[in-house]
């Protein structure tokens, strides 16, 4: 059997939401991604689950499933606070892993699991879905074109609305905000179309009284080819978008990282002819699963033995830019990375 003619066993640490609703049912329509277990610290719960996904296996622990011999890879959506740790010992029974964004609490955590996947041999990687997805992929090819001249500012807003204290994404204490949890994406955007790190951020947090998280965040990021812009906030009406500003022209991102599942995507390319608009051009993207398509492309990265979409040093590289953030906020100063 040749590599490409077979699919990568997964197995999940966690019934957590984001796995049942969203990433797993999308992984199971995979060319090269099989769910084949998912484990939970109550049998019962790992059963329904597995049940309601027709997954085969159910584990009433984690360590159960890290020492099937039958699972190749683990999907880590556990809350952020056990990304590393469980990274690790998955890393340790031999599993490549797929760890939920953010991998870690901070770079420094962060940069431990170089040491593991180093020692392991295995495949770790940070699960920024958007990385496959297509309008973020022909984003990149419009600047690498010079489409829109030389790119120089990149601003970025996402937010929802959630105060429910008892939400995993409002204790501070498992690593909850709006920063780790999306404003992290607005960072990945920017780095990702710059294709450089930022030199030096600054930041201004609100935090929520009672909870203590970063409910709304701003923050600026200075690259060596131009700057980027984000504001990220888990207290105001749920919006996102991205824009991408050159010397000649724009694009605009809808939806850019709530990507639908069951609608295309658009792209808009503007040669900034006027601002009316009328210089916009729209490219649609064919309905898709970013979930899908992530989970195949860390699968086929495993067969062929490349490397995965986010790797380590991506991801500790984001995280840097977070860490800076957050040093911000606290001194009131431009932060160096």
């Amino acid at each position: 059997m040749t590599p490409m003619s077979r699919k990568i066993r997964w197995g999940v640490l966690s019934t957590a939401n984001i796995g049942l609703k969203k990433v797993l049912p999308a992984m199971q329509l995979g060319q090269f991604s099989s769910i084949e277990a998912i484990a939970s610290r109550d049998l019962a719960h790992a059963r329904a689950a597995a049940d309601s996904l027709h997954i085969t296996k159910a584990y009433g622990s984690y360590e159960a499933l890290l020492a099937d011999p039958e699972i190749d890879a683990i999907y880590n959506p556990l809350p952020n606070q056990l990304h590393v740790p469980w990274t690790i010992r998955a890393a340790e029974a031999g599993k490549h892993v797929l760890c939920e964004k953010p991998i870690a609490l901070t770079a420094e955590e962060a940069r431990t699991l170089l040491e593991v996947r180093q020692r392991t041999g295995v495949k770790i990687g940070e699960a920024f879905m958007i990385r496959s997805a297509p309008q973020w992929l022909r984003l990149r090819e419009l600047l690498h074109q010079g489409r829109i001249g030389q790119l120089r500012s990149v601003t970025a807003f996402f937010s929802y609305f959630n105060t429910n204290p008892d939400n995993i994404r409002n204790k501070i204490e498992t690593g909850g905000g709006a920063v780790l949890d999306i404003g992290c994406y607005c960072i990945q955007s920017a780095r990702y179309a710059f294709q450089q790190e930022p030199t030096r951020v600054v930041s201004l947090i609100d935090r929520d009284p009672a909870m203590h998280t970063d409910r709304l965040t701003s923050a600026i990021l200075d690259f060596p080819a131009g700057q980027a812009i984000f504001t990220c906030s888990t207290q105001l009406v749920p919006w996102q978008r991205v824009h991408f500003l050159g010397t000649k022209g724009r694009i605009e991102l809808e939806i850019p990282f709530n990507m639908p599942k069951d609608q295309p995507t658009r792209l808009f390319l503007d040669d900034g002819s006027d601002v009316t608009g009328s210089g916009i051009t729209t490219e649609t993207f064919p309905t898709a699963d970013q979930y899908t398509l992530q989970g195949d492309d860390f699968s086929r990265a495993i067969l062929e033995n490349k490397q995965v979409p986010v790797p380590l040093e991506d991801a500790i590289a984001n995280m840097s830019v977070i860490d800076a953030i957050f040093r911000s906020a606290t001194t009131n100063q431009w932060q160096s990375l």
